[in-house]
């Protein structure tokens, strides 16, 4: 079977050129039915793809000179987008020549241009920035928003549940993935008004390919008992810094520890294989490629930093949306919702009122 093609933006992320055609070999390794389009400088790709035979084979270059910076304002990078490599890689999703397209560029020029040029899908009030966060069980969990919107109605946050629960059943293969809202705590009467209409309409919605099982907390966000969590794009960055840093400093502080005397690094040795398995499951480049869901078409951001595995890894994601249809799923759980379902609910005296 023909698969659509996907756009990379090879002029993207910190080392540009070299890990983004690197990375794009060997996610072409694992999905050998996809072909690329390689957008960017096309004598810098040429050269990059001289020690990638299978991906020139199967890749076509659309040359541009332009470039997006990270240091680019939103506004700065629409007006430019034309003449840029992440623009044209966007505009080639478009005009339906990319299925797809990954950049590991600027987020916020990213997000800007793939929103004017692709525009909301039917339904969709605005795109969710979703990202895949490991835990202790057996499947990552995906989180939305982080980042996107800084402020969201009910309304919004129902559309992120059903485009985040679309993702997960691509993601982990559950028929019915586990959503909760991000709150600060479980109880009912919790949280802003927001959260609670919230949940209040995917309480009462039937037929949902998901499981809705109210609030979830920060602390439990990587647990392995829910498969999406949902939350507006402020409080969903604020929760993956913490998430990240929580990490690093995990890391380092047992780098720390076990260099700190003889007896330390013999230690270090009895449980290297423990922590290579920590080191791995910790790793950002092993979770890489974030998805900007709720578009007419499917764009996927790497970390700028990710290394060539970790540009595979989003590659890898976006082959999975292409081969699962997800934006078909997300159009049909947003018809069994319908419109009229989407309305703020009303308050209901003595416990709308009520705070934490």
């Amino acid at each position: 079977m023909s698969l659509p093609r996907i756009a990379i933006d090879a002029m993207g992320g910190d080392e540009g050129v070299r890990v983004m055609i690197d990375g794009a070999a060997l996610a072409r390794r694992r999905h050998d039915r996809f072909k690329f389009l390689l957008v960017g400088d096309e004598t810098r790709i040429k050269a990059a793809l001289e020690t990638h035979p299978n991906l020139r084979a199967s890749s076509e270059i659309l040359h541009t000179e332009g470039v997006i910076s990270g240091e680019d304002k939103p506004s700065q990078a629409l007006r430019r987008a034309k003449g840029t490599s992440m623009g044209r890689a966007i505009e080639a999703v478009k005009l339906g020549h990319a299925g797809a397209a990954v950049s590991a560029g600027n987020t916020g020029a990213l997000m800007a241009i793939a929103k004017l040029s692709l525009r909301t899908m039917p339904g969709i009030d605005r795109p969710a920035l979703a990202a895949l966060l490991p835990t202790l069980g057996d499947n990552d969990v995906v989180m939305l928003d982080l980042g996107a919107n800084t402020e969201c109605d009910s309304r919004n946050l129902v559309q992120f549940a059903i485009m985040g629960a679309a993702y997960a059943r691509v993601a982990t293969g559950r028929e019915q993935p586990r959503v909760r809202l991000l709150n600060i705590g479980s109880e009912e009467i919790k949280g802003t008004d927001e959260v609670r209409d919230a949940a209040a309409i995917l309480r009462a919605a039937a037929d949902l390919s998901m499981s809705f099982d109210g609030f979830t907390e920060a602390d439990k966000i990587c647990r392995g008992d829910v498969d999406v969590v949902v939350t507006d794009g402020f409080s969903g960055n604020v929760a993956l810094k913490a998430v990240e840093g929580t990490a690093r400093f995990v890391a380092d502080l047992l780098k720390r520890g076990f260099s700190s005397s003889l007896r330390s690094k013999i230690g270090f040795l009895i449980s290297k294989p423990a922590t290579e398995l920590l080191k791995h499951h910790l790793d950002p480049n092993n979770h890489n490629g974030a998805v900007f869901l709720g578009l007419n078409g499917i764009v996927v951001k790497s970390h700028g930093s990710a290394n060539a595995a970790g540009v595979a890894n989003a590659v890898a994601v976006t082959a999975r949306l292409l081969e699962e249809n997800v934006t078909e799923r997300i159009i049909a759980d947003l018809a069994r919702v319908g419109g009229s379902n989407l309305r703020k609910p009303r308050k209901v005296p003595g416990v709308q009122e009520e705070r934490a």
